[in-house]
């Protein structure tokens, strides 16, 4: 019984160690926020760069709007659907509120879409990195690291965890 615990303190542990690991910050009066940090030719077992998110949204939500269920189903960014988006179907507005139903949810719910934040990572300014392969990076926003994962090879796709505007996702495609 007591060999179980043992087990099981040291997992938890190295969870929260993983979990609440500092990251590598820079200084904002050392870091050109109008130049993209990643460069798509270098190899992707580079060392990890620092990118720095900033954010002005549209729609700041409140937290009494993060915690309606109403709100959680809604696109307080995009309402309507552009004009390229299907011009000629009648019912092209209820397909984009279908297409994009949870956009507030994993934005401002789970996301930190409306924060400022830091993010690290191999290619943290994209989704899967340039070259193929593995792509790794963290969201950094105050206590809170929130990770990242993609995988790309042919034409398998997967990623989960926070992507680069702060919102959550999760993608597999074969």
């Amino acid at each position: 019984m007591i060999k179980n615990r043992d087990h099981f303190v040291a997992w938890l542990s190295l969870l929260g160690s993983v979990l609440f690991a500092g990251c590598a910050s820079p200084s904002k009066a050392g870091l050109d926020r109008s130049a993209p940090v990643t460069d798509p030719a270098r190899p992707t077992n580079h060392p990890r760069i620092v990118s720095v998110h900033t954010n002005s949204p549209l729609h700041r939500p409140t937290t009494a709007q993060k915690f309606n269920p109403c709100f959680w189903f809604g696109n307080v960014d995009d309402p309507l659907p552009p004009e390229d988006y299907r011009p000629e179907d009648p019912h092209r507005v209820g397909k984009w509120h279908w297409r994009n139903s949870c956009h507030n949810f994993t934005f401002y719910v789970m996301g930190i879409a409306d924060k400022e934040f830091v993010r690290t990572g191999r290619c943290p300014e994209v989704v899967f990195s340039p070259n193929g392969g593995w792509n790794w990076a963290v969201c950094k926003y105050k206590w809170l690291r929130l990770p990242f994962v993609s995988h790309q090879r042919k034409r398998f796709k997967f990623y989960v965890g926070w992507r680069e505007r702060g919102n959550f996702g999760m993608k597999l495609n074969f």
